[in-house]
């Protein structure tokens, strides 16, 4: 088991974090051992993620962990292992991201036996079975086309503006591939790119909960088994900032247009500003949080849509969790505003609203930058934050989960998790709009819109006449006043800094 100390106040204050390694007791391993526990959680960290896909194969990481995850073993055929699976009450997936992929399971300590079994066997003796591969390749194949592009459209903005962000690097397609590069995958590739990352030394063993003694020198050993490779690390993926606004249009028939806007921020979990822009970000747009400054101008003020979020790290998936992510770990992020759907106007209107809830998220970001928070302000975030964390190790799995994304940031001691409260406590407000000073800006940003009429919003776009919006019912003097100032805030954008593309040339390739 890890020893642990609190970590000093005055760390946390300090322009970096820096941090004690972590220490296990088995190498390779991270391990949180809760002996009260019934439960064995699993939290397999392959090194590797979409930015290793060769030209070509993108969505080669994710098609073979899918299909370790979801296919036979050189013992069980994949019906097999879903049936016995299913008694145990438990199962295991994948994820992979840009620069992580994880293995991720749970069982209770009665089947343990046979659950790992299965888990080991998925990872280490995969069948690559040609049936196992066709059908999870069209699965695949059937989101990119159909789900990513017609499924959800504001998940598929947050996409889009990372693509559109860090063009040129490899954080710049998105984990699942291209739809040409997908279907350019062969079972030969798969096999090869296993064989290539999924060795000994890429590969940490994460084991939390009530495992029993001698358990996790055991797994270990297993993962062992497999041979040794030199792999060459991959440059940091790093954002270019904006010359100005650059914005994309996706055309689109729909009859509500989401949003998404950001810029490269240089700031990772471990940075000394790091809880100072945690506490800026939640009052500003926590994620599915109503009492974030967003969130009320845009939609309890004028019930423009379902939410407005913004964030320090990426978020993605964010419509299915209010809790951050996890194993999402990544060396270079993105300030992000996300505005849900607004839904669109009659002809004649149109992209009216959409524009002017832009127009009030990109003001609010103005007024945050250019006035900070206030004492008041400060401290109910900071309030919020201390109990709103708590959250976040809510399961062994989590915590486990966090672990190794400390061990990704090599963050050691006490880990993120349980620095966040020391972290908030050692701020003060000066701290808070200092940092915010430093990170965020408002005039250069990527924007992407998906809406209908895209040759539409971009004459908008360019003339920058206002955008004011209209009630079914009387309104405050007060709220109206705002408006106007809302509906006339300049977005300066060039005509050659906008792109349009149709919905079926996303992500095609």
């Amino acid at each position: 088991m890890t020893k642990r100390t609190l970590l000093p106040a005055a760390l946390l204050a300090a322009g970096v974090l820096v941090l004690p390694p972590r220490s296990d007791n088995v190498a390779g391993t991270v391990t949180l051992h809760e002996p009260a526990s019934p439960f064995i959680a699993f939290d397999v960290w392959v090194k590797v993620g979409s930015q290793n896909d060769p030209e070509g194969k993108e969505g080669l990481a994710a098609l073979t962990a899918n299909l370790l995850s979801e296919g036979a073993t050189t013992e069980d055929s994949y019906d097999d292992i879903l049936a016995k699976l299913y008694p145990m009450a438990a199962g295991y997936g994948y994820n992979v991201d840009k620069e992580m992929t994880v293995f991720r399971g749970r069982v209770h300590r009665n089947n343990l036996e046979a659950y790992y079994t299965l888990f080991r066997n998925a990872l280490l003796s995969p069948a690559f079975s040609e049936g196992d591969f066709e059908r999870v390749k069209a699965q695949t194949l059937n989101f990119l086309e159909r789900s990513r592009r017609y499924g959800r459209d504001e998940e598929l903005t947050k996409e889009l503006l990372y693509s559109l962000a860090y063009r040129g690097t490899p954080y710049e397609h998105p984990e699942e591939g291209y739809v040409q590069s997908v279907r350019s995958i062969t079972l030969d590739d798969v096999k090869e790119f296993y064989d290539r990352f999924y060795a000994r030394n890429n590969i940490v063993v994460g084991l939390g909960g009530g495992y029993p003694e001698g358990f996790v020198a055991r797994v270990r050993g297993d993962f062992d088994a497999l041979p040794e490779r030199a792999i060459a690390p991959v440059p940091k993926s790093v954002a270019a900032m904006p010359d100005g606004i650059n914005v994309l249009i996706v055309e689109k028939q729909t009859d509500a247009t989401p949003i998404s806007l950001g810029f490269p921020i240089t700031l990772v979990r471990g940075h000394g500003d790091f809880f100072a822009m945690m506490t800026a970000n939640s009052w500003f747009g926590e994620h599915r949080n109503s009492f974030s400054r967003l969130y009320q101008v845009i939609r309890e003020t004028r019930g423009m849509n379902y939410g407005d979020y913004s964030y320090i790290e990426a978020f993605p998936l964010g419509y299915t969790t209010q809790q951050p992510p996890i194993n999402i770990g990544r060396r270079h992020h993105l300030f992000e505003i996300w505005i849900r759907p607004i839904s669109l106007t009659a002809s004649g209107n149109l992209h009216e609203r959409t524009l002017f809830a832009t127009r009030a998220a990109w003001r609010e970001l103005k007024m945050l930058i250019d006035n900070g928070m206030s004492e008041e302000t400060f401290e109910a975030a900071r309030q919020f934050l201390r109990n709103f964390s708590l959250n976040y190790g809510s399961t062994v799995s989590r915590r486990l989960a966090y672990a190794i994304d400390d061990a990704f940031y090599g963050l050691g001691g006490e880990g993120f998790l349980a620095s966040i409260r020391p972290g908030l406590e050692a701020l003060s407000l000066g701290q808070v709009n200092a940092a915010i000073r430093r990170h965020l800006q408002y005039d250069n940003m990527y924007v992407v819109m998906i809406t209908a009429d895209a040759a539409q919003m971009k004459r908008k776009l360019i003339e920058g006449v206002p955008t004011p919006i209209t009630y079914a019912g009387e309104q405050p003097a007060e709220l109206l006043a705002e408006d106007e100032l809302i509906a006339s805030f300049p977005i300066q954008v060039d005509e050659d800094a906008i792109t349009i593309i149709g919905i079926d040339e996303v992500f095609e390739r």
